[in-house]
Protein backbone atom coordinates (compact mmCIF):
# COMPACT_ATOMS: atom_id res chain seq x y z
CA UNK A 1 0.00 0.00 0.00
CA UNK A 2 1.33 3.48 -0.80
CA UNK A 3 2.88 5.50 2.04
CA UNK A 4 2.58 9.22 2.68
CA UNK A 5 4.52 11.61 4.91
CA UNK A 6 2.33 14.19 6.59
CA UNK A 7 3.54 17.41 8.16
CA UNK A 8 1.22 19.28 10.48
CA UNK A 9 1.62 23.00 11.05
CA UNK A 10 -0.18 24.86 13.81
CA UNK A 11 0.21 27.14 16.76
CA UNK A 12 -1.26 27.41 20.23
CA UNK A 13 -3.40 30.43 19.30
CA UNK A 14 -5.21 28.50 16.57
CA UNK A 15 -5.59 25.49 18.82
CA UNK A 16 -7.00 27.58 21.67
CA UNK A 17 -9.61 29.28 19.48
CA UNK A 18 -10.95 25.92 18.28
CA UNK A 19 -13.95 24.56 20.16
CA UNK A 20 -12.98 22.00 22.82
CA UNK A 21 -15.33 19.37 21.34
CA UNK A 22 -13.66 19.73 17.93
CA UNK A 23 -10.19 19.44 19.51
CA UNK A 24 -11.24 16.37 21.53
CA UNK A 25 -12.64 14.69 18.42
CA UNK A 26 -9.41 15.44 16.54
CA UNK A 27 -7.28 13.92 19.31
CA UNK A 28 -9.53 10.85 19.38
CA UNK A 29 -9.07 10.57 15.61
CA UNK A 30 -5.26 10.69 16.08
CA UNK A 31 -5.50 8.02 18.78
CA UNK A 32 -7.42 5.75 16.36
CA UNK A 33 -4.82 6.31 13.64
CA UNK A 34 -2.03 5.42 16.08
CA UNK A 35 -3.94 2.33 17.24
CA UNK A 36 -4.14 1.32 13.56
CA UNK A 37 -0.35 1.52 13.30
CA UNK A 38 0.27 5.05 12.03
CA UNK A 39 3.71 6.33 13.08
CA UNK A 40 2.99 9.79 14.49
CA UNK A 41 4.84 12.23 16.68
CA UNK A 42 5.21 15.80 17.85
CA UNK A 43 8.01 17.77 16.22
CA UNK A 44 11.07 18.42 18.35
CA UNK A 45 13.77 21.03 17.79
CA UNK A 46 15.29 20.65 14.30
CA UNK A 47 18.95 20.56 13.31
CA UNK A 48 20.19 21.30 9.81
CA UNK A 49 22.90 18.96 8.52
CA UNK A 50 25.23 19.71 5.61
CA UNK A 51 28.17 17.76 4.21
CA UNK A 52 29.01 19.72 1.06
CA UNK A 53 31.10 17.63 -1.33
CA UNK A 54 31.49 15.11 1.50
CA UNK A 55 34.14 17.46 2.93
CA UNK A 56 32.87 17.62 6.50
CA UNK A 57 29.66 17.65 8.45
CA UNK A 58 28.29 21.03 9.49
CA UNK A 59 25.25 21.45 11.72
CA UNK A 60 23.11 24.42 12.62
CA UNK A 61 20.26 24.48 15.10
CA UNK A 62 16.88 25.57 13.82
CA UNK A 63 14.70 24.91 10.81
CA UNK A 64 15.79 25.45 7.22
CA UNK A 65 12.20 25.75 6.03
CA UNK A 66 10.24 28.82 7.03
CA UNK A 67 6.47 28.94 7.38
CA UNK A 68 3.86 31.28 8.86
CA UNK A 69 3.02 28.46 11.31
CA UNK A 70 5.50 26.26 13.18
CA UNK A 71 5.83 22.57 12.39
CA UNK A 72 3.78 20.74 15.00
CA UNK A 73 4.25 17.09 14.06
CA UNK A 74 4.77 14.37 11.52
CA UNK A 75 3.15 11.08 10.57
CA UNK A 76 3.78 8.24 8.15
CA UNK A 77 0.49 6.85 6.90
CA UNK A 78 -0.58 4.17 4.46
CA UNK A 79 -3.49 4.84 2.15
CA UNK A 80 -4.79 3.43 -1.11
CA UNK A 81 -4.27 6.78 -2.84
CA UNK A 82 -3.87 10.51 -2.25
CA UNK A 83 -7.62 11.02 -1.77
CA UNK A 84 -7.71 8.48 1.06
CA UNK A 85 -4.58 10.02 2.63
CA UNK A 86 -6.26 13.44 2.56
CA UNK A 87 -9.39 12.00 4.17
CA UNK A 88 -7.29 10.39 6.92
CA UNK A 89 -5.54 13.63 7.89
CA UNK A 90 -8.47 15.99 7.40
CA UNK A 91 -9.72 15.35 10.94
CA UNK A 92 -6.39 15.71 12.77
CA UNK A 93 -5.74 18.55 15.25
CA UNK A 94 -3.64 20.66 12.87
CA UNK A 95 -6.24 20.36 10.10
CA UNK A 96 -9.19 21.38 12.30
CA UNK A 97 -7.50 23.88 14.65
CA UNK A 98 -6.66 26.67 12.19
CA UNK A 99 -3.48 24.97 10.98
CA UNK A 100 -2.66 22.96 7.91
CA UNK A 101 -1.41 19.45 7.07
CA UNK A 102 0.78 18.74 4.06
CA UNK A 103 0.54 15.28 2.51
CA UNK A 104 3.61 14.10 0.61
CA UNK A 105 3.51 10.85 -1.41
CA UNK A 106 6.54 8.78 -0.43
CA UNK A 107 8.18 7.07 -3.39
CA UNK A 108 9.85 3.88 -2.24
CA UNK A 109 12.30 1.86 -4.34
Amino acid sequence: MPKFITIGYGDRAGYDRTAEAVRDAAHAHDARLQADGVLMGIAGAPVQVRNTDAAGVETKEGPFLSSPLPVAGFAVIEAADLDEAIALVSQTPCAVAHGVVEVWPLELP
